[in-house]
């Protein structure tokens, strides 16, 4: 069902887009504070179930892009990425009718949320990636036959570019990688313009709901003295991701970061609290994998999130420290982002992994 977004639903949102973005999307609360003045401002966000979305109806995706380290230093000011939905639109000869997550990990998850509050139009409950991923190309529209492009690009000095690569998905990504680095690393983007239809048939349906209600369930474990993670599990099981566990509980002992070709890339090592084992988790924006006494416990497309081991709140990949008590979280990843067509776009080969994917689940059992 659809809904309006209130103010008291948007901290327990970027609480479980923090979750879902495994590391990487961007410091959700920077996007909670841009969703947060919108409402205080009058403004409407409308939640729109799929199901309710014409098939002729114009959709397009919306978020930022670049690597989240340097967005905690360049924050945006919220209109960034509606100039984009305008150069698109303009672009196209067409006005939108909703916009999409790209995403609904991290500062992803609200951006399309304030561009809804600024343009009029609602929010269609659902994203392309399930969590967040590091490349453009690495979206369930995409891999269902939806193309990325054109595309608009702008940064926070009123610059804007279109991207057009045709069909091509991964030059889309090159070509505007290359824009956002331009724009000093951070840029703002509209995207796979595509029809209600294709969203039925693409989208990860209902994940700005799922969002919210694991930053719900979260903040009610908190309150009621519950342990956090094992209430996300419990939620977890009725949900289309099925599965989620602790992967292990430990300090932070050493944190390598850096960035790269427009990501934040790097290692967090985990020790546990015995000194008895050892994590090491490697991410790229998000975390990808992590191997436990050099065993992998959790591979990419599944997620693999590390938060405060005592109030279960998240812990973006620029946030790590020396000294953290974390926990290490992993959750299944949906159906959907299993099909052999969806592993060979985002699956483990896609960063460069030599290790084959297994289900977290399976993991979890031979554990």
């Amino acid at each position: 069902m659809s809904f309006y977004l209130s103010l008291d639903d948007v901290p327990d949102l970027a609480r479980g887009a923090a979750i879902l973005g495994t590391g990487g999307g961007g410091d959700p609360l920077i996007g909670r504070l841009l969703v947060e003045e919108c409402l205080k401002n009058g403004k409407k966000i409308e939640i729109l179930d799929p199901t309710e979305i014409d098939d002729d109806d114009f959709v397009i995706a919306t978020a930022m892009m670049g690597a989240p380290t340097v967005v905690v230093e360049k924050v945006p000011a919220g209109s960034e990425a509606v100039r984009s939905l305008r150069a698109l639109e303009k672009h196209l000869g067409k006005t939108a009718d909703a916009t999409i997550p790209m995403e609904c990990g991290g500062l992803n998850s609200m951006i399309p949320l304030v561009v809804a509050a600024e343009a009029g139009i609602p929010v269609v409950d659902g994203d392309g990636m399930g969590r967040a991923f590091p490349e453009l190309q690495m979206e369930t529209f995409g891999v269902y036959g939806v193309s990325g492009s054109p595309l608009a690009v702008s940064d926070e000095n009123g610059h804007t570019c279109i991207v057009d690569t045709g069909e091509d998905n991964q030059r889309m990504e090159t070509f505007a990688r290359a824009v956002t680095i331009k724009m000093g690393g951070a840029a703002y983007i509209a995207e796979y313009p595509m029809s209600g239809a294709d969203v039925k048939r693409t989208a990860i349906r209902n994940t700005v709901t799922l969002a919210l209600n694991i930053g719900r369930t979260l903040r009610k474990a908190k309150d009621k003295h519950l342990d956090p993670l094992a209430e996300l599990s419990a939620f977890l099981k009725d949900t289309i991701y099925g599965h989620g566990t602790v992967l292990m509980r430990g300090k932070i002992v050493d944190v390598e970061r850096f960035v790269r070709d427009g990501f934040t890339q790097g290692f967090a090592t985990v020790e546990s609290f015995d000194g008895g084992d050892e994590m090491r988790i490697q991410f790229r924006n998000e975390n990808v994998i992590a191997h436990k006494n050099g065993a992998v416990v959790a591979i990419v497309p599944d997620l693999i999130t590390i938060v405060d081991v005592d109030l279960g709140t998240p812990i973006t990949s620029e946030a790590l420290r020396f000294g953290q008590r974390v926990a290490v979280y992993g959750i299944s990843t949906p159906a959907i982002m299993r099909t052999p067509e969806a592993l060979q776009v985002f699956g483990p080969q896609a960063f460069g992994l030599h290790e084959p994917w297994v289900a977290l689940e399976e993991l979890s059992a031979a554990r």
